[in-house]
């Protein structure tokens, strides 16, 4: 013990790297669910729970950026990175290590000799790993790691605790995070944020892990952040330390994860590892040594040139030991998660080139990172949220609030500051007709899909501020559409009196109505499905398959659309089963994770009326009945 406060004394006396202060720091299913099990009579739903407060989504919490712009100086140096060998004196010249593996100082280091070591030897010299004394009273418990707890909105805490944990292995692991549904990916976000107990015979590491991987897959980089740092960094296993890494890679926070590899140290075999050391030994103090080794790692071929010359962008803001390094992105076709934050980290735009092998599976992954990150401009933060809003990453709220520093921006012109002043005029204008008339140009310049719905998420509030008329009957099932994509569903209801029986607005409102409602004419049902011009009638199909699970048409109607138009919502499988038990046994966690996987795709052409009749009337049974009735509107809104 005497040694190692010598040593710290030592280290900390130094006028060197480790005691000078920075002049300018910157801071679809799996197959177990797949096989048919054995017919089951139909399932039918539990009597509808007392009425259910309308549902919203918060806006998720902005980034932190990774450093903070360097100070400006008056005459600019571009100081050309020291070749010159640093002296560097290892850990093995001062500790001898015997056949058990334990270590022995052998002799003092001189001042010089502390002076010249670089962190990782210091380190080596107390310890392999930095040992925390903090007091048993300090130390945050394992037993509930979450965000949120019942009385804020999220599922109960022994929700999962008997239930059998390879089943909630499987329901997490399997599920690769795009879901079909805003809403279903809404409630699976909260069911991973809960403060819950981890399934018996899985440790609480374990479970964390778990759901942080998944929060990452969905794009939810904030809330894993968030998770993740509910667990004190010294109970962190190497998965955990993993998730770590690639959190804080996705969010360009690379000094974030200084204090994780302290403590834990590597825990993964790619170069990126040795280059996160080496930012993290830049921004303690030594950034010469630092940015030479990144210059190493690149000549010598272990890492990439363009991800060596990243990092050494990124460290090079702290500290004297700055060098101009110029990024070109020539053969750069391929874009990966640190490249990608530390380019946003530095400021830098990745060309389109580099981009191209980016917009497919793990394009949406980019727009998340991008909508959400502070340090990107508002134009590309804005582009992004068409597919992050459609997604549920983005609220509507957060994506109003968006639009509002676009609007107030007057360095962004072009397409996106018009888009702003028609949200605007949406929310300003006087006439109704005019503000509808704004709200159209924001639909119809998204082109459909995805960007089509995000953009209805987008005007939902402005909607619900327009008073119910006969004179916009014809935009009504829009108007209505565009509310319950934001859960305004009261709003919606005001227009029941308006819209005739078997319109499109009907069917919508049938479904998302708050409460106890009346049966549903089945002739009114007819009437929608003649109307109904989507591919293969998937409109009407998902209609009847949310009223049967909502329990808004009885068992005999629901079985005969099922066999007339061959919805197969008297079959079975082993996910189906699986749903169906945990909603028997009020298990509302179990439900939302089986949901999320049951709702995997890249469009609602994924999903089968079969599937959201029973997931619909699962979420119905545990007390969802909101989120249940939303997923039903957004399936016939989206089919």
């Amino acid at each position: 013990m005497r040694t190692w406060h010598l040593l710290a004394g030592a280290a900390f006396g130094l006028t060197s790297a480790w005691a000078v202060a920075q002049d300018a720091p910157e801071s679809l299913l799996p197959k177990m669910f797949d096989e048919p099990a054995r017919p089951a009579a139909t399932p039918t739903p539990a009597a509808p729970p007392s009425r259910p407060n309308a549902p919203s989504s918060a806006a998720p919490s902005s980034a932190s950026p990774a450093a903070s712009a360097p100070r400006s100086v008056s005459t600019p140096v571009v100081q050309s990175l020291p070749m010159e060998q640093v002296p560097v004196f290892g850990a093995d010249s001062f500790m001898t290590t015997d056949a058990s593996g334990k270590s022995t100082l052998t002799r003092m280091p001189t001042l010089e000799e502390l002076q010249g070591m670089s962190p990782e030897a210091f380190e080596q010299l107390l310890t392999d790993k930095l040992n925390l004394d903090m007091p048993s009273g300090a130390r945050r418990s394992m037993e509930q790691i979450g965000l949120m707890d019942e009385t804020e909105g999220g599922m109960s805490v022994t929700s999962l605790s008997v239930q059998n944990p390879y089943l909630v292995q499987t329901a997490i692991a399997a599920n690769r995070g795009a879901l079909v549904s805003r809403w279903g990916h809404i409630l699976l976000r909260r069911a991973l944020a809960s403060r819950l107990q981890a399934p018996a015979g899985m440790s609480p590491q374990q479970f964390l892990a778990l759901r942080v991987g998944l929060l990452i897959r969905m794009g939810e980089t904030d809330a894993a952040r968030a998770l993740i740092q509910g667990l004190d960094i010294s109970n962190f296993t190497p998965e955990l330390t993993r998730e770590a890494f690639d959190i804080y890679q996705r969010t360009a926070d690379f000094t974030g994860m200084c204090p994780v590899l302290s403590i834990q140290g590597v825990q993964g075999a790619g170069a990126e590892w040795g280059a996160a050391q080496s930012i993290c030994d830049a921004f303690r103090g030594s950034g010469a040594a630092a940015l030479s080794r990144l210059e190493k790692a690149r000549v010598s071929g272990k890492m990439a040139r363009i991800d060596s010359l990243l990092a050494q962008k990124y460290a090079g803001a702290a500290g004297r030991s700055r060098k101009a390094v110029t990024i070109e992105w020539n053969d750069v076709d391929t874009m990966t998660p640190w490249r990608y934050g530390l380019a946003i980290g530095v400021g830098l735009t990745p060309p389109e080139s580099a981009m191209s092998g980016a917009m497919s599976a793990s394009g949406r992954m980019y727009d998340s990172i991008t909508a959400l990150a502070p340090m990107v401009g508002l134009d590309r933060r804005a582009a992004a949220s068409d597919r992050a809003g459609a997604s549920g990453v983005l609220s509507n709220a957060a994506m109003v609030d968006l639009y509002a520093q676009v609007y107030a921006d007057p360095d962004v012109t072009g397409d996106w500051q018009k888009r702003a002043e028609s949200l605007r005029d949406a929310y300003t204008l006087e006439a109704p007709a005019a503000r509808l008339s704004a709200m159209q140009s924001l639909w119809s310049g998204a082109n459909g899909g995805d960007a089509g719905y995000a953009r209805q998420v987008l005007t939902a509030a402005a909607a619900a501020r327009i008073a119910p008329s006969k004179d916009l009957e014809g935009d009504a099932a829009a108007l209505i559409a565009s509310m319950l994509s934001a859960g305004y569903d009261t709003n919606a209801l005001a227009w029941s009196p308006i819209v005739a029986s078997g319109s499109e607005g009907w069917g919508l409102l049938t479904v998302a109505a708050p409460g106890r409602i009346r049966a549903v004419d089945s002739g009114a049902v007819d009437t929608y499905y003649s109307a109904d011009d989507s591919p293969n009638k998937r409109k009407s199909a998902f209609l009847v398959a949310g009223l049967a699970g909502l329990g808004r048409i009885d068992e005999g109607t629901s079985s005969r659309y099922s066999g007339e138009w061959g919805l197969q919502l008297d079959s079975s499988s082993h996910f189906t089963t699986a749903i169906d038990r945990a909603a028997t046994a009020g298990d509302a966690a179990s439900v939302a994770l089986l949901a999320g996987l049951g709702m995997q795709g890249s469009s609602w052409q994924r999903m089968t009326p079969r599937y959201l009749y029973h997931i619909v009337s699962a979420l119905r049974t545990v007390g969802l009945e909101a989120e249940a009735r939303m997923i039903a509107a957004e399936a016939v809104a989206r089919a």
